[in-house]
């Protein structure tokens, strides 16, 4: 039998996958939790075979807190569960030890089939998540100064309001706004934060 621990804050998705892993013979889920800060504390005393954690909470992102789950168990087997897929969030997921990617609107035998196989220790990443994945395979990555300007350049923000929050010369944030339309491939703001927040590489917390 394989033991799931479900971390997520929406109560009918959390309803939804407890039908499902209810009507499976395989499969028993042991805990529940709709907060991250529940949901460690009973990852850490249920030590489940594989966890669904929710990717977002208002108290915190599960890419960020993924660490934690391995300090707990360095075995752990997690199974990121997203709104939707950016590739920026999928690739930090996965290079922080998660074993599977999947969307809300995933199909439940595909579900069941993510659970079986990260149970097995296996990667399982959905075909149209690979594909999302595939087309940004080899493109530089953002510098971590690139990265806070192109956060407020999603917030709004001018390059002198971004010069004066970063200490530095507008000339040098335009170097930097030029660099990230460059390493995303876009050519004016309005389309970086489009490609920003579809990609996932600036987190909106609506």
């Amino acid at each position: 039998m394989i033991r799931v621990l479900l971390i997520e804050n929406q109560t009918l998705t959390r309803l939804g996958i407890k039908t499902l892993l209810a009507a499976t013979d395989d499969i028993e889920l042991i805990g529940e939790a709709d907060n991250a800060a529940d949901g460690l504390k009973s990852f850490a005393e249920l030590k489940p075979d594989v966890a669904i954690l929710g990717l977002r909470f208002p108290d915190s992102c599960t890419i960020d807190d993924l660490d934690n789950y391995f300090v707990a168990t360095p075995s752990a087997k997690i199974i990121v569960l997203a709104e939707h897929a950016g590739d920026a969030e999928i690739t930090r997921a996965l290079r922080k030890g998660a074993l599977g990617y999947i969307c809300k609107d995933v199909e439940p035998d595909e579900l069941l089939k993510a659970i079986r196989t990260v149970n097995a220790g296996r990667k399982y990443i959905p075909a149209d998540i690979a594909k999302i994945l595939s087309e940004h395979v080899g493109g530089e990555e953002l510098t971590a100064t690139e990265s806070n300007v192109l956060r407020m350049i999603v917030g709004g923000m001018s390059n002198k309001e971004i010069a004066f929050a970063l200490d530095i010369s507008e000339n040098t944030v335009k170097t930097h706004v030029q660099n990230i339309f460059g390493k995303i491939g876009v050519s004016d703001r309005t389309s970086a934060t489009t490609t920003a927040i579809k990609r996932g590489l600036v987190r909106v917390d609506l």
